[in-house]
């Protein structure tokens, strides 16, 4: 099972100080403080998978980083194929640096929808969706990421367009989908419904489920162990158990409590027992992600077979 980080902005933002312009990190790769910020960032959760012996998977600072959004941070296209490969690069260097104490650790190039990940007002159709994202992904290729990852998808047509894309620059990909309280995608299609669309369509190496919290992920997996749930194989959930609407109109982080976001993630492995990816989103850091392992190897540990004592053996 891999360790990933926490919900990177809000922490960057609330709980450090860091000026984010429009939510984001990218921008922080320009500049030495800002690189400085994002490696004493990451540095946590390598010391997380390091303690654990788990393996780490590094998410790059890159989920604004298209050209909507690098438009209003004023990056042209030249300036986005150079952030982009030069997050890869960096999350490389991070690699170099903790690869002794972790082991195993994977780069994977961090992709956001085109439009605001709380609205559900824009469906970009996959055509569209091909183009927009395949320059993010042909910088992550050209980089020499280990995979790309599309976080917070509310819209089926994007998902497929990205996979499409990731697919042309021979990029593995995953695909997380970002659901509401009620468990189903802001578009309003239900998990298993999007999860099998974009199967049928273009299907990713593997799913996940991201910015929302366990319990509106639990709502929308259900209790049956039903065969599409076997494609999810990572979370990142929100440490808030509010739903978008007051998540997107709050001015704090809401980052609720180490302890019960970690039981509520654990619960989560019963229902989806391929889960190998576990991190977090919005208002979680290594508070956060720490107390979750260690609640899950806990829990593994209560349900291993003690070794039999001296007066058990035959």
């Amino acid at each position: 099972m891999f360790v990933t980080d926490g919900g990177i902005e809000t922490d960057l933002m609330f709980r450090r100080g860091v000026d984010l312009p429009h939510f984001a990190a990218f921008v922080l790769l320009d500049t030495p403080d800002g690189r400085a910020a994002l490696r004493d960032y990451y540095a946590g959760y390598a010391d997380i998978a390091s303690a654990a012996g788990r393996p780490l998977l590094l998410e790059s600072p890159t989920w604004r980083a298209n050209p909507d959004w690098g438009r209003l941070l004023g990056y042209d296209a030249h300036d986005l194929d150079r952030v982009n490969s030069a997050a890869i690069e960096f999350m490389a260097e991070l690699r170099g640096d903790h690869v002794d104490a972790v082991g195993h650790i994977l780069v994977s190039g961090s992709i956001g929808p085109r439009h605001d990940g709380y609205s559900a007002s824009a469906a970009p159709d996959p055509d569209t969706a091909f183009h927009y994202h395949r320059p993010q992904l042909a910088a992550f290729a050209a980089a020499s990421a280990d995979l790309a990852t599309a976080y917070t998808i509310t819209h089926v047509g994007e998902a497929i367009g990205i996979v499409r894309a990731a697919r042309a620059e021979q990029v593995p990909i995953a695909v997380s989908f970002t659901v509401d309280d009620d468990g189903r995608l802001l578009s309003g299609v239900g998990l298993a419904e999007a999860i099998a669309a974009v199967d049928e369509a273009a299907p990713p190496d593997y799913f996940l489920v991201n910015c929302a919290h366990p319990s509106h992920i639990a709502t929308a997996v259900g209790p049956e162990q039903a065969d599409w749930n076997r494609r999810i194989a990572g979370i990142r959930a929100n440490a808030s158990t509010a739903g978008h609407a007051d998540l997107d109109a709050a001015i704090e982080r809401d980052d609720g409590t180490p302890r019960d976001f970690a039981a509520a993630q654990a619960d989560l492995l019963d229902r989806l027992p391929h889960l190998s990816i576990l991190g977090g989103c919005c208002g979680t850091d290594e508070r956060h992600i720490g107390a979750m392992v260690r609640e899950i190897t806990r829990r593994a540990a209560d349900l291993t077979p003690a070794e039999p004592t001296i007066e058990d053996r035959p």
